[in-house]
Order: structure tokens, then sequence, then C-alpha cells
């Protein structure tokens, strides 16, 4: 296997990114890196691997035998210096040396296109180039070959012009494009009549409109072979790269962004920190807007796999017909419009976390695909036979009942139990409202930060109301509410006042005397108002539990005593 030698232009965050990358694939080998800054990371962390390091871009140029340069740097006098002092064997990632052979032969494509009588200019344009040149007109006869054609064939001029070529070379390069009328780019093949192999290009001749021949340039020596292959499989490489480097994200938050210190939120970060240790695929449960994504970016910064990938997939914001093809990637052709191969969220992942967010919305079929992928830690690409073995760590998350999809056959009991490893139910806002001030705190300072403002705080009149609302939306909710408030608001402190000019969803007036009533009646009162706020299904009963602070079963016994007719349900 042939090991592709790159250097690293730019040792900063991208630089530092493509390093971590590259020290992965085996097929890659990092000569060196350079910066400026000593202390990139870049650098410390090839220097710690004793990899070279430089400050000087040209000591990294002069490195021997380079393949690849990335440009990390971005800039267009670092990107000159790589042009004038780069080896010219080298490839820059930005200008692959396959776009030059293409843009060469567009070129004298482009200038056979002017060309109206083709006999007398041809000749005279071509009879000069070193690379074998052959026309033959629409229907395969032979009309023009170029002296090198015979020094590279052994075959003079006057045995080949006007012969067929569908005869003398059936299987050649020009043949090919007269039959298709499209480009042909580097064919293999020998010339017929002759043992001479050689690598072709073949483009068709159009004149005011119309294809009216074709036209074959090749060269014959096996280095031509051998570099169109390296640089074949550099390209490649290359386009995966950048397609990775794109791509791949990591975490952004880890558990000390989780704020609160209620029993509900502590007992659910003890669980996700305890899990982040392990790699068992973890099922994240809860409300939307309770945070359940926060939780997943944190399990994957505590955990092993920190350093790599982690990559999230919105199984509900991805089209049907799309999600196998995002998740396990294409190869070329595989569809209308596949005209490259494309690496898929599992593979980008390699090494690293995966995030289903939104599981419970995927349809049966890709279910089955993804279970095989967590049973077998293989797949194959939409369109392609070669099976890929990743390591990933998987954690879903969805804000609809399972179990209960289960029932209905909308999901895959087998998945279930497999992604069910460990369990982790994120508490709604409501149950945990002894977490709103330290949450208030925290999101003043980060809006004031993104509007512009001063806010100190919320007062204690203010904190009672929202500590009076249900929060159905939850943390989302809280937060598109205070943002509201303080995007028109001048003053310093938020108050009663301003969340009633800026919210309907609670009444701003408490009332601060109530009837009295036995305490029958009021638990009576509160069990009616809490199930026909949050319904009488199974989840439910189970959110107006939590709500009335009981459990599920003394809600049912209740239930049986207030509203007989009711039992059943």
């Amino acid at each position: 296997m042939k090991i592709v030698r790159v250097a690293i232009a730019g040792a900063g965050e991208e630089g530092f990114a493509a390093y971590k990358m590259l020290k992965e694939m085996k097929e890659v080998a990092i000569a060196g890196i350079a910066d400026i800054d000593p202390m990139a990371p870049g650098i410390t962390a090839a220097r710690q691997e004793g990899i070279f390091v430089t400050d000087n871009i040209i000591n990294l140029l002069m490195l021997p035998h380079l393949d690849v340069i990335i440009d990390a740097v971005g800039s267009a006098n670092v990107h000159n210096i790589i042009q004038r002092n780069k080896n010219a064997i080298t490839a820059v990632m930005e200008a692959r040396a396959a776009d030059l052979i293409i843009s060469i032969l567009l070129k004298k494509k482009e200038e056979l296109l002017e060309i109206k009588s083709v006999k007398s200019q041809l000749s005279a344009i071509l009879d000069s180039v070193q690379e074998a040149i052959e026309v033959a007109d629409i229907n395969g006869n032979i009309k023009f070959v170029n002296p090198a054609f015979s020094r590279i064939t052994g075959i003079a001029e006057e045995e080949r012009i006007n012969q067929n070529i569908f005869e003398a070379s059936p299987d050649g390069a020009l043949a090919t494009v007269l039959k298709t009328g499209k480009l042909v780019f580097g064919h293999r093949t020998k010339v017929g009549g002759s043992n001479a192999e050689v690598v072709s290009n073949a483009a068709p001749i159009i004149v005011d409109g119309v294809m009216d021949g074709g036209v074959v340039v090749f060269q014959h020596f096996t280095d031509v072979m051998n570099l169109m292959d390296e640089l074949q499989k550099s390209t490649s490489i290359i386009e995966n790269l950048t397609d990775k480097l794109g791509q791949v994200t990591t975490s952004k938050y880890t558990f000390d962004n989780i704020l609160g210190s209620s029993m509900e939120l502590k007992s659910c970060v003890d669980l996700a920190e305890r899990s982040a240790r392990s790699n068992s695929t973890v099922l994240l449960l809860g409300e939307s807007g309770t945070g359940k994504e926060l939780f997943a970016h944190a399990i994957h910064s505590s955990s092993m796999r920190r350093e790599y990938p982690f990559i999230k997939v919105n199984c509900a914001a991805i089209p049907e017909t799309l999600l196998e093809s995002e998740f396990f990637g294409y190869e070329k052709g595989a569809f209308t419009g596949a005209v490259k191969s494309k690496i898929g969220k599992f593979e980008l992942a390699h090494g690293g976390t995966i995030f289903l967010d939104e599981i419970g919305d995927m349809n049966l079929i890709l279910q089955g695909k993804v279970l095989r992928v967590l049973q077998e830690m293989e797949f194959e690409r939409v369109g392609g036979t070669q099976t890929t073995k990743v390591d990933v760590r998987v954690i879903a998350a969805t804000n609809r009942n399972l179990r209960e999809l289960i029932r209905l056959g909308k999901f895959r009991e087998d998945l279930f139990y497999r992604l069910n490893v460990v369990e982790i139910t994120v508490p709604p806002l409501r149950i945990r409202k002894e977490d709103l001030p330290v949450l208030l705190d925290n999101l003043i300072v980060k809006l004031n930060r993104k509007l512009g403002k001063k806010v100190k705080w919320v007062d204690r009149e203010a904190q009672e109301v929202l500590s009076g609302y249900d929060w159905p939306g939850n943390i989302r909710e809280l937060e598109n509410i205070i943002e509201r408030v303080m995007v028109t608001m001048d003053e310093e402190v938020i108050t009663k006042k301003n969340l009633g000019m800026h919210t309907n969803q609670f009444k701003i007036t408490h009332e601060r005397d109530v009837d009295l009533v036995p305490i029958d009646q009021m638990e009576e009162i509160m069990i009616k108002k809490a199930v026909a706020k949050y319904g009488s299904t199974v989840e439910g009963k189970r959110h107006a539990s939590q709500v009335l602070n009981i459990s599920l079963a003394t809600l049912y016994n209740k239930l049986k005593r207030y509203t007989p007719e009711n039992t059943n349900n």
C-alpha cells in the first residue's frame, strides 16, 4: 500500500483538526507541520509525537518526497509561497493535479472547435506535438495521425490513414468517443495493430453544434500509467479528507454546562456521568426542550472518545428518502445526482459518538439497518457492495413514548432494547423549578452578550410569576421568553411589569386570598385539573403525577376514588 506523505501549513484550529484526522489514517504519514506560533496546538502535539515542526514554511516545503500539502492558513501570501516553492509533483489540496490534465485536454478541444477545415489546419498545429494524435470522422474513418503516432506505435502514417477505427482499434478511446459522444479520460489499451500500451484521452469534435468526428491523444510509457494511478489515489484521499474535514464536528458542552441543583437533575446527571465512563449505548428520554442534546454532548465530552468526532443526526429533520444515504453514505452513481461518493454519518463518527436525535421518527426499514450497525458495527454504503466496519458509541434521544410506538407497530422492539442499555429521563422544568434562579442568571449573562444589554437580574415578584408557570416548552421556552423580554427593555432589572408587557403564556396576577376548602376537596380539584391539562393517556398521567409530586400508582388510586368512570383509562 502506497503511503501518502502529507505536510500541513498552519497549526491552529483548522490545522490541528486536520493533523488529528490524518494521524488516524494508516494510508497517510505526516511529514511535518509549520506555524509561526510555537505554542499552536498542532505544533505542540506534533513535537510530542516526534514529528518535524518548524516556524518557517520554506523548511516545510523542503521536506523530501511530499505528495500533498494541506494549506490550513488560508492566506493568499502563504498560498503563493507554497506554489512557488513546492516540488513539482507535490499536490496542493486546493488545486488537484488531475484538474490540470483535464484543463489541458479541454483547451485542446476548444482549439479544435474553432477549426472548420480539419485536415489542413489540424496537420499544421499538431505535427509538432510530442503526444500521439489520431483523428477520425463521424463514421470512424481515420483522417489524420501525427508523426508522434508513428513513433510511438510503429505504424506508418500511410498504413493508418483511411483505415476504419472500429476495425483497427475497436476497444480504444477513439472508437469509444465516436460511439458515445462523451469524453474519455485515462483509458488504458493497446493500439490496434501494435504492441504499444498507451494511456489515452479522447474527445468528440463538434462543428457548428454537431459532432463531426473524434480525436484521441495518447502517450506510450509505463511511468505515465503509474503516475496516473498515484494521482487518482491521491485525489481520492484528498477528496475524502476535504469531505471529512468539512463535516466532522466535536461536542460543544460538558456537564458543567448543565445547570441546577434539584434532586431530579442531580440524579439524572449522576447517571449520565457514570454512563460516560463506558461505551454503552445511552437512550435519552424527555419532553421537547429539556436539554437532551446538552446531555449527549456532555456524555461524549467526558468519555474516552472525546478527542474523536461527535456527529449529530436529527432523524426528524431529514426526509425519509434521504435518511439511509445520510446515515451510511453512498457510492458514485448509486442514484440520479450521485456524481461522487459521499461519506455517511456513521463513517464520519468512526472512533467517536453518533447522536441520533428524535430516534422515534425513524422509519421501520431504516430501523432494521441501524440495528445491524449496532449489532455488527458494519454497513454498506447505498449502491455499494463493500462492507465498512466502524467503531462508534451511540446516544439516542426522543420525546416520544417508544413503548407506545412499539405497541402500535411503529418502532422495532429489538432496536428499542438495543438502544435502551442506559436509560436517562431528563426531567422537565416544571418539576425542578428550584433551578430557575441559576438558569435565569446564566441566561441573562448569555443574552447580555448576544443583545448588547446590561440586565443584572430578575426581581422577586417576576421570579414568583415565572415559578407559577408550568413551562410546557421547558428550558427552550424559558430562553425564548427571557430573550423576548430583554430585546425591547432598557431597564437593568426584569420586573413583573416587563413580563406582562411581552408574554401571554401565563397570568401575571396571583390571587393572594382563596376560599378555604377541605383538603380532600382541594386534592380532588388538583387531580382533575392535572389530568385535564396533560390528558388521560398513560404518558399524560405520568406527567400529571410528576407535577403533583406523587407516584403514578397513587394517582391511579386517587382517580378511582374521585373519577370512577375513568378507572379503565
